[in-house]
């Protein structure tokens, strides 16, 4: 037996209760997705831009957003009834591994792919400098990008997980870092995340006032990580408008129903949960100062690496303990563009790692300082989108019991290992 295994095998681990967290459950039904697409393209506002013959754009971006591929090939759909040809590229910055190949993977790892959509998906690194900020910097957009008759600009609105201003994930965003690949990415973060609110509305303004841009569909989500309704914004009208979608966003996130624990377990993260793996906003794991928010948890555990995320473990960072089997599927080369593109450095550096879930979790528990270990408060999570259903410990029973918003679904029971100390997932 290690050293490290014999300081681990006499810390005593709760038993977990099993809940349910209440949200607000308002959504757009899947098979609407099609008819709503259509009837904002249909706007007279947009007839011109797109028509016979010319070529659309259409971004798809990094994130595991749901119904995204529906989303996308409505889009294609409408574009092709009306004549005009659409073509799709990946929108993300320097994800993917910053190269062409890797972000039209991520995508299709998504199901936006040329199968399923029924139209062209352009990848390339290639930008070209379309104009200067009002400073004077140089703004590149994807070279495909800039040589269509007309972009529509997909993504989905809410609060960033480095940052907060007017604008953070969103339609601004996907412009300014989005469309400029990873050339264009690091030229908006290189003065780094403290005046990043700054330079997404300054690089998104000229975009937008000297790019084809046709309209901005802006993607608003339910705690459930559902579709909650679809918002076509037109040029002139994203720069007034989606600070209000922001806002309606922030309203309608999920969380974690306690403000404090001693030890968060988290089962996955990955590209697919957030752009910083786990969603800081949640877990409360900020890479940069300039956000705050979600539980504050004196140690983070993660256990595992989704597939979805291609070995990208961007936010391992923000663990204090994680396991050999995450560690194992962590790709460098996946990883680490993003980090340097996006200045950030510290979501990316690797925390303590040990063999299995069991021993990772004790050890988190072990180097606590405030907790009470005869009952410790351990809240388990299976990633920063869906917590709806979650464990607590005991500890927590009392508070979870007074919340309106806590159902509780289990008996106390022994965390589930197998022989190798790993949990049933």
């Amino acid at each position: 037996m290690s050293v490290v295994s014999k300081l681990a095998r006499d810390v005593k681990l709760p038993k977990m209760v099993k809940v349910q967290q209440i949200f607000n459950c308002e959504k757009l039904d899947t098979s609407n997705i099609s008819s709503e697409v259509d009837k904002l393209l249909s706007q007279d506002k947009y007839s011109n831009s797109i028509s016979e013959g010319k070529k659309i754009c259409i971004t798809c971006g990094s994130r595991g957003i749901s119904n995204i591929a529906l989303i996308i090939k409505s889009i294609v759909d409408y574009c092709k009834k009306v004549g005009a040809r659409p073509f799709v590229i990946p929108a993300m910055g320097s994800h993917g591994g910053a190269t062409a190949e890797g972000q039209k993977k991520l995508i299709e790892g998504y199901g936006v792919t040329e199968k399923y959509i029924e139209c062209p998906i352009y990848s390339s690194m290639e930008t070209i400098e379309i104009c200067k900020n009002e400073e004077g910097v140089s703004v590149f957009i994807d070279r495909y990008a800039a040589e269509s008759d007309g972009i529509i600009v997909c993504g989905r609105v809410k609060p960033h997980t480095c940052f907060r201003g007017k604008y953070e994930s969103g339609l601004m965003k996907m412009m300014a870092i989005g469309l400029g690949k990873q050339h264009g990415a690091e030229v908006c973060h290189e003065r780094g995340f403290k005046n990043m609110k700054k330079n997404v509305y300054l690089f998104g303004k000229a975009i937008i006032a000297n790019a084809p841009i046709v309209c901005g569909i802006a993607i608003l989500e339910n705690p459930y990580d559902e579709t909650r309704r679809l918002v076509a914004l037109g040029p002139d009208e994203i720069e007034e408008k989606e600070p209000e979608l922001l806002n309606e966003a922030r309203n309608n996130m999920p969380k974690i129903y306690f403000e404090k624990t001693d030890v968060l377990i988290v089962d996955k993260i990955g590209k697919n949960f957030s752009g910083d793996g786990m969603d800081p906003n949640i877990t409360g794991t900020f890479a940069t100062p300039y956000a705050s928010g979600g539980i504050n948890a004196e140690n983070v555990v993660v256990l595992d690496l989704s597939d979805e995320s291609h070995g990208s473990a961007v936010g391992i960072g923000g663990a204090d303990a994680i396991t050999k089997r995450l560690f194992d599927k962590m790709d460098l080369e996946m990883t680490y563009p993003n980090a340097i593109t996006a200045t950030t450095i510290k979501g990316s550096k690797i925390p303590m790692i040990l063999k299995s879930d069991k021993e990772a979790i004790q050890i988190a528990l072990r180097t606590t300082v405030d907790s009470d270990k005869n009952n410790p408060r351990i809240i388990r999570i299976k990633n920063s989108l869906q917590l709806d259903e979650i464990y607590i410990s005991e500890a927590h029973l009392d508070e979870a019991k007074i919340n309106p918003n806590i159902k509780i679904l289990s008996d106390p029971e022994e965390f589930p290992f197998d022989e190798n100390g790993n949990l049933c997932i």
